[in-house]
């Protein structure tokens, strides 16, 4: 329990995926501005309860994981700022400053159709057309102009083996998060 915020510690739900951190204090009742890891911060506006722990450098106002209830969440400019039950001056929100901001996998909105989230796709196995294994999703990047797929494959007695793959409609044929794989227009040795 911190003093300060008077927040009560929590457990960490299971499915719990970082999606931003806290920023500084915005305006004099409470509301503080929020980064954002994802372009489209669905996952923030969606969900009422933000679960937060301290930064991993810096100050820390309080200890643990916390709870968080959203009053609201709206964008403002070029940022998005939020308003929280018991954060309802300046100093309040500025304690927060640095936190790491969890939400719930399952309070994510449902994605359109041939739409994932990175989360869901980290750790799927992936297969080219002649079910040869490729690798294991580590990690995507956004390059501008697209995502990629950054595969890890383990290799006999050595350094792991690192494979890209754009994740575009050319090259996937198709992901099966049900089997925890994708399926690929990719050959070993491209």
């Amino acid at each position: 329990m911190s003093a300060a915020l008077n927040l009560e510690s929590v457990a960490l739900p299971e499915d719990a995926v970082e999606v931003g951190r806290i920023a500084e204090a915005w305006g004099i009742k409470g509301w503080f501005k929020v980064i954002s890891h994802n372009a489209a911060p669905d996952a923030l506006f969606a969900a009422k309860q933000w679960y937060l722990q301290p930064s991993e450098r810096g100050a820390r106002t309080f200890s643990g994981t916390v709870a968080l209830t959203i009053r609201q969440v709206r964008p403002h400019s070029d940022t998005i700022v939020a308003w929280a039950q018991g954060i309802d001056e300046r100093n309040a929100a500025e304690a927060l400053r640095g936190a790491r901001i969890f939400v719930p996998r399952s309070a994510f909105p449902a994605p359109a159709e041939d739409e994932y989230y990175w989360v869901d796709l980290i750790g799927l196995a992936v297969f080219n057309r002649e079910g040869v294994a490729l690798g294991q999703v580590r990690e995507l990047m956004s390059t501008g102009p697209q995502t990629v797929l950054v595969l890890e494959q383990e290799q006999p007695g050595g350094k792991p083996l690192e494979r890209m793959i754009p994740f575009v409609a050319a090259f996937v044929d198709k992901v099966e998060l049900e089997q925890r794989r994708i399926v690929v227009d990719w050959q070993p040795d491209y």
